[in-house]
């Protein structure tokens, strides 16, 4: 088989990947190994240890599934990853005392130098990840007496998404947990349409789980957890307390307060920290998760997590000024259609957006760029922005084209862009993709905040173009969630650790 693999790029050690004699044959080997995963990974998880490849979980995968993830690999070093290599990992994983923590096996594979020795000396692969795993491997875990609760205030697309991310990633259930949404009553049989809509999505597929309908108590158990369903008008209306709920972290989806005397109403019911998933005014904190979360404190009550556009803009920006410096640029984002906009053209306050959604392009603003200088001041001024909403229903592409201050080219701009994709910080925030196929569907579900669609980059010297997808619904929630559990105070230590530092 031809090697593909980028010089330029510092790749692993491993061997290299030839096609097998017999495809099929390894197929099923390949096959039986990733069954033999399932309970190993599932028990991990019940103690506290979430696995993952390249930061995709493998929690309640198929096996087919977590043979896709293995193949994801490819992206990173241009090479492949087998689960010949991953499955005397995860066998050596069960055998620990392990900390609460998440481990990347993907990354564990691919440092490891010596895989092509194993068969003669075994023990050196468990040396290997014993002496990176060393920070949790011993320990007890000191998981919190009672689990943090959370409330959803608000039931749409981000909020139906967090609460499937919620539930998903609680592991045994010590550090936080859904407590409650609270939405309007629309009609006699409103819980059971709100349980429809959280099971079933025509965009991201059917939620993976269980939900049953608990009317006598006004609740949805989902995966065994009861979430209160409270009906009110306004955040005034509630008192958390009444409900057994103390001190929750209340996520607003809503959008209608976005200021702090409106959003102060959840302190009010007994919210102990409130998370808009808006841009919001005056001096509240527009926080993109992992670029400055640590301008946050102890008395910030009231967090803004931004918007989709923000939180997949900046992060890429932040590693470009860093590295490369941004003297100004264009950032044009191509959004598709929100609940915001008419299905058929209608009266809309806003200009342009009256016009159908379903059947038009539509130029617009976005408050993106205003947002970058927030959690990015070294940018205000430079940058401008447009948006064009288009008939698709999820997925967007930001487009940045900006001039920097130091000359580059188009591979080691896209070598920068994928080692710190997938060996810093950032690995859980910026995805990148190397195929010249890919197209907005394919994205749909991506936890990634951006992914960069590497053959799309324009480089000529002082010049740059990148084309960031994302997934304007799940991607973003995602960033919420993660935002949620950090102020909750769920910080798991995630190995083997960075070995890019973000500059």
């Amino acid at each position: 088989m031809t090697d593909k693999r980028d010089s330029n790029f510092t790749s692993t050690a491993r061997q290299d990947r030839i096609l097998p004699e017999d495809s099929f044959g390894d197929w099923k080997w390949r096959e039986a190994l990733a069954e033999l995963m399932v309970p190993i990974i599932g028990d991990l998880y019940r103690n506290g240890i979430n696995v993952l490849i390249y930061g995709k979980s493998l929690v309640n995968e198929s096996p087919v599934e977590l043979m896709r993830a293995h193949r994801f690999a490819r992206q990173s070093d241009n090479n492949e990853l087998s689960e010949f290599e991953t499955f005397p990992i995860i066998q050596h994983l069960s055998s620990l005392q392990l900390n609460d923590c998440e481990i990347d096996i993907g990354e564990l594979a691919v440092r490891c130098p010596f895989f092509e020795k194993i068969k003669d000396d075994p023990s050196g692969l468990d040396n290997y990840i014993n002496q990176e795993l060393k920070d949790v491997i011993g320990f007890d875990s000191k998981r919190p007496s009672t689990p943090k609760p959370i409330v959803l205030y608000g039931f749409g697309r981000v909020g139906r998404l967090i609460a499937r991310m919620l539930v998903e990633t609680t592991g045994p259930g010590n550090y936080f947990r859904l407590a409650a949404i609270v939405i309007r009553k629309a009609s006699d049989d409103d819980i059971y349409k709100r349980a429809s809509l959280l099971q079933r999505d025509s965009v991201h597929g059917t939620f993976s789980g269980t939900i049953r309908v608990d009317e006598a108590n006004e609740s949805l158990v989902i995966n065994g957890n009861p979430v209160k369903v409270i009906y009110a008008d306004s955040p005034a209306d509630v008192n958390y307390s009444n409900f057994d709920i103390d001190k929750p972290i209340v996520i607003d989806n809503t959008g209608v307060w976005r200021n702090e005397d409106g959003l102060s109403q959840h302190l009010k019911s007994g919210g102990s920290k409130v998370i808009l998933t808006a841009p919001a005014k005056g001096n509240i904190k527009n926080i993109v998760n992992g670029v400055n979360n640590h301008i946050l404190n102890d008395d910030d009550h009231i967090i803004s997590a931004a918007s989709c556009t923000t939180n997949a803009i900046v992060p890429v920006l932040d590693i470009l000024y860093k590295k490369f410096g941004i003297n100004g640029g264009h950032i044009e984002t191509v959004h598709s259609y929100t609940n915001d906009q008419n299905l058929i053209d209608n009266f809309h306050k806003g200009d342009r957006r009256g016009r159908s959604a379903a059947l038009n392009m539509v130029i617009t603003s976005t408050g993106a760029v205003k947002a970058v200088s927030k959690a990015l001041p070294e940018l205000e001024g430079k940058l401008t922005g447009n948006a064009i909403r288009v008939p698709t229903p999820n997925v967007s592409l930001a487009i940045l084209s900006l001039a920097i201050s130091k000359e580059t080219t188009k591979d080691d701009l896209n070598n920068y862009l994928r080692s710190m994709a997938f060996h810093s910080d950032y690995r859980e925030i910026i995805g990148f993709v190397n195929s010249s196929e890919v197209v907005s569907t394919d994205f749909y579900s991506s936890p990634f905040a951006s992914i960069i669609d590497s053959q799309a980059t324009i480089a000529s010297g002082k010049r740059i173009t990148l084309y960031c997808w994302y997934d304007n619904e799940y991607g973003y929630s995602k960033q919420v969630t993660n935002l949620a559990k950090k102020i909750a105070g769920v910080n798991l230590t995630r190995l083997p650790k960075p070995i890019e530092k973000n500059i």
